[in-house]
């Protein structure tokens, strides 16, 4: 095999994630494509021998070129957001391009519109696809910190934006039912509350669809029965007690009146940096 072959063979292995990104941060399947043969030709020009991790790699430039894109978008002012378009398919491979399952469909593509380039590039990769501050700054051309920053106040205004009416109250409705449902492992009672595209997100991995989201969340009733209703980060959500310490968090985001993604955090150093108040 020639050196451009197994060059190319490599990047196909990440061709699936790399469109999942693109996709989501440029809301169109066509642009997405674009973005990506535009990664290959830099892969293709570029020394790459000292890379050690070409997937992140790749990710970086996917997202310079993304940015590039909305960027030049905002300019013509244009909207290209295609929202009849299906989120790619991941292709097959080791890790079943598991990152694409973070789409979670139109809805959370028709918010992502309203943010700025780059507050879409930082809430995109950090939330949507666990990208490093570090990297996504040198994207950007800023420092970890604003790159923290602009995600951070992305995900304010994604969640407010997807809230459901009612505000506050119709959210605490929408989590106390899902913690009634999880701890009686009410299955059909889960799947009333949730998006028909949520995402389950933690530590461990990601699970993607309402009833796989619907059969793990009512497999774990134990822990359901540990769960109060809380304030995490002034966001609402769920903290799990053991022996009077939280032990994990559970956070949402909503599309309409359902959870469109469950946020996990069992890392013990996150939890500890989580403002948690019960209510």
């Amino acid at each position: 095999m020639s050196d451009d072959e197994f060059l190319a063979e490599r990047f196909e292995a990440h061709r699936g994630h790399l469109r999942a990104v693109a996709h989501r941060m440029l809301g169109s399947r066509t642009e997405a494509d674009d973005a990506v043969q535009e990664a290959w030709l830099r892969l293709s020009r570029s020394d790459t021998r000292e890379v050690d991790n070409l997937g992140g790699w790749l990710t970086t430039v996917v997202g310079r070129v993304c940015l590039d894109m909305l960027r030049s978008r905002r300019s013509r002012a244009e909207d290209p957001l295609d929202v009849t378009a299906p989120v790619p398919s991941p292709a097959a491979g080791p890790e079943q391009d598991a990152l694409l399952a973070d789409s979670v469909g139109v809805a959370l593509l028709v918010v992502l519109e309203s943010l700025t380039p780059a507050e879409r590039l930082a809430f995109v990769l950090h939330d949507l696809f666990a990208v490093p501050y570090d990297d996504i700054a040198t994207v950007l051309g800023r420092s970890p910190e604003a790159s923290r920053q602009l995600a951070s106040r992305a995900r304010r205004r994604v969640r407010g934006a997807q809230a459901p009416e009612g505000g506050y109250d119709r959210r605490r409705e929408v989590v106390d039912a899902f913690l009634a449902a999880a701890r009686d492992g009410d299955f059909d009672g889960l799947l009333k509350v949730l998006d028909p595209d949520v995402v389950a997100r933690g530590e461990a991995g990601v699970t993607a669809g309402a009833v796989a989201v619907a059969g793990g969340a009512s497999g774990f009733a134990h822990l359901a029965r540990l769960a109060h209703p809380a304030l995490v980060d002034g966001e609402t959500g769920l903290a799990v007690l053991v022996d009077g310490r939280v032990e994990r968090t559970v956070t949402f985001t909503f599309v309409g009146d359902r959870i469109a993604v469950i946020e996990v955090v069992t890392d013990p150093e996150r939890v500890a940096r989580l403002d948690v108040t019960l209510i």
